[in-house]
């Protein structure tokens, strides 16, 4: 109507945001931005609530978040919100937080480094806890165990109120994920002196015709990473975490299969499993798991977790096959609390209902966006492949110097630690700074984790160091170039440059989902000459490894309760296979490739993808199906020149591996195939010679429709 004006309740568009004032304060201030632009003449909202400064203050990450919700931009935008923002809880320290005794002290400035000693035992113990100092603990065990009149009373006592101390400063984010494992370390040295104790007051009181101890942990956790799948990384990481609360945890290690996962649920009386994957078909086996379950008319909650797994996935996949609760845990911080509320007679039932609402909603979400989003046929999608005129100069692929395969036996480790990405390091112990100090080396700087980053880098360069003194990791790595020529979507390797000979066919997929934009609709065959062009192109191809000596190191660590060398090792590992394939593909460029041999990029320009082409993986964004990996292992004779070996769900071990297709063209670019239709699908499976079915089992999680 002329002369309205308008008003916005603004507080309302963040409430259930409420107690996260960082995620509130985005979504008013960016809501403002846009609204007073778009007319809104008034706006109703606590001004402690906004953002001071103007709108391009807004953490950027944060930012682009807030703004996928308020302007629709994505269908997921609920999830990765909600997913962000529970990285951002309040840092402040709850009301419940204890206080006591050494946690105190060991706050109060001016505390002598060794003023703690004079402590009573359980003071002593608790601080040798928190702190994660293992020098003293063995003594001041025994000491305690002395003064006690059951050595199980040591554990349930100032054990326990060092590990509540712990668990609440972690909780409260006044402890980091690295300081939370070194107190594991602590507790279970303190526990491994206490065990011979324990067994010998057991055998004692069962000769005396007594009955054994009843349990007095806060539960039973039964934890795996699921059949094919060797990544255990994260759920060590829970299985420590979960451990320092109280719990007792079964961790029965990674390729279990369901039978194996489900006896011991019911052997150890599991009140929880969780399920472990990183690799997109370890998500089939989860599902097999669920329907498992329902069909043994099993009652445990079921928790899922890995880099694959997601809330929409265990919404949509998991948990309509258990009529129990199953639940999607993002990391192990998460764990804990959802373990407290499952096993809490009082909270579960409202907790769980809780859940089945929000997934119920995010199932009606995925399905009404299947029946929104628009996809182009193949064809049409194929008719606007990427237009690049392979006989101009610019665009002639190099030939060369390397036709075949080059092995890499015992690389120095020294000459990888350069191209380490030390972010991905971070996140694993889930350090994350805060805008402008989030990335490596910046972290250093940021006033919460900055300082506790710095140690764990420290630590870890100890550790490298040690790797390259003892030589007690190995790594190996082969990389192949072919002639090779476009042919549709897919890739022809030949035998020589004749071309005539073909010894296999990479196959690869084409996005589908319309575009706003006249952006092209990219396969990674638009990478390759096609063949009918006469221009002689080439593919090539590696495999490396930093993960041979890791089991032996580990093994070491295991042995000494030391679960935060265990996960530093495993950790490290994998940064270097990353590092590993970095220098490799330098090298392919600059020698064995030689289209970029006058490059000269830093480190920070390498992880920036400064240089020219690209080195996609099986299974990842540009090419999702993980048996591309089959055909590179038989063309390189991968296990035979290298160990590096596929399990049945074509993960690679030993487990810190990378493996990808290298594209050396002008033209070639990342980019993420999406959501595909069955018409490709089933184009797909044709001329791979594999049964629909089972293409559809490879491709579950990019399929469009509902096999």
């Amino acid at each position: 109507c002329p002369g309205c004006k308008i008003s916005g309740g603004v507080s309302n568009i963040a409430f259930s945001f409420r107690g996260n004032d960082a995620v509130r304060r985005a979504f008013h201030s960016a809501f403002l931005h846009h609204a007073c632009k778009a007319g809104m003449d008034m706006g109703i909202v606590n001004a402690d609530h906004c953002i001071h400064d103007v709108y391009e203050k807004i953490d950027k990450e944060l930012l682009e978040y807030v703004e996928e919700v308020l302007l629709n931009r994505c269908s997921n935008a609920t999830e990765r919100i909600l997913e962000y923002a529970a990285t951002l809880e309040p840092k402040s320290t709850p009301t419940n937080v204890r206080k006591k005794g050494v946690a105190a002290a060991a706050e109060g400035a001016g505390e002598k480094a060794t003023s703690w000693r004079d402590l009573p035992v359980s003071e002593r113990l608790a601080h040798s806890l928190i702190k994660g100092i293992d020098e003293f603990v063995v003594k001041d065990t025994e000491e305690a165990r002395q003064g006690a009149e059951r050595p199980l009373y040591v554990i349930e006592g100032p054990l326990m109120d060092g590990m509540n101390q712990v668990g609440d400063l972690f909780g409260a984010g006044k402890m980091f994920l690295p300081q939370v494992i070194k107190s594991a370390r602590v507790m279970k040295k303190a526990v491994a002196h206490l065990i011979p104790f324990m067994e010998e007051e057991k055998a004692a009181r069962l000769a005396a015709g007594g009955a054994a101890d009843e349990r007095s942990d806060a539960g039973t956790f039964l934890i795996a990473t699921v059949k094919g799948d060797v990544h255990d990384i994260g759920k060590n990481i829970v299985a420590v975490v979960l451990g320092c609360n109280n719990y007792r945890v079964v961790d029965i290690g990674v390729m279990c299969p369901w039978q194996k996962i489900l006896d011991r649920a019911v052997e150890e009386k599991a009140d929880i499993i969780g399920l472990s994957g990183l690799i997109t078909p370890s998500l089939d086996e989860m599902v097999t798991v669920a329907k498992e379950m329902e069909k043994r008319g099993m009652k445990q909650p079921l928790l899922v977790g890995g880099a694959t797994t997601s809330r929409m996935h265990t919404a949509v996949k998991v948990a309509p096959q258990y009529t129990n609760t199953v639940i999607h845990v993002l990391d192990a911080s998460r764990a804990v609390p959802v373990c407290q509320a499952l096993l809490d007679e009082k909270k579960r039932e409202d907790f769980e209902a809780d859940v089945r609402e929000q997934y119920q909603e995010l199932r009606e979400d995925f399905y009404a966006s299947l029946e929104d989003r628009k996809y182009l046929t193949l064809g049409d999608a194929q008719a606007k492949r990427p237009s690049v005129d392979w006989k101009l100069a610019a665009n002639l692929p190099h030939k060369p110097a390397l036709l075949g395969t080059r092995v890499f036996k015992d690389f120095p480790i020294e000459d990888v630690v350069r191209a380490i990405d030390w972010n991905p390091f971070f996140q694993v112990w889930q350090l994350r700074g805060r805008y402008p100090n989030r990335g490596y080396p910046k972290i250093f700087k940021d006033e919460t984790v900055g300082e506790e980053a710095k140690r764990l880098f420290d630590e870890a360069n100890a550790m490298l160091q040690m790797f390259i003194a003892k030589k007690r990791l190995q790594l190996h790595g082969i990389v192949g170039i072919y002639p090779a020529n476009a042919v549709g979507d897919d890739i022809e390797v030949y035998e020589d440059e004749a071309r005539g000979a073909k010894k296999c066919t990479f196959y690869s997929l084409r996005q589908q989902a319309e575009k706003d934009t006249d952006e092209p609709y990219m396969a990674l065959s638009d990478f390759v000459a096609p063949k009918e062009t006469g221009v002689a192109d080439y593919l090539g191809m590696f495999v490396v490894s930093a993960g041979f000596g890791l089991d032996e190191v580990t093994a070491e660590y295991k042995e000494q309760n030391d679960d935060y060398s265990y996960i530093m090792a495993e950790a490290l590992a994998d940064r270097l296979a990353e590092a590993f394939a970095e220098v490799l593909h330098e090298k392919m460029r600059k020698e064995d490739w030689g289209y970029s041999k006058d490059e000269d990029f830093s480190t920070e320009d390498l992880l920036k993808v400064k240089y020219q082409g690209i080195r996609p993986a099986p299974g990842y964004p540009s090419q999702p199906d993980h048996t591309e990996k089959s055909t590179m292992w038989d063309l390189m004779s991968v296990k035979e020149e290298i160990g590096v070996e596929l399990t049945e769900s074509l993960a690679m071990l030993p487990a810190a591996s990378v493996s990808g297709l290298v594209f050396g063209g002008k033209c070639s670019q990342y980019f993420t195939v999406g959501k595909i239709t069955d018409d490709q699908v089933k184009s797909y499976a044709e001329r791979k010679g594999m049964p629909l079915k089972e293409a559809e089992r490879w491709l579950a999680t990019m399929l469009a429709y509902e096999p």
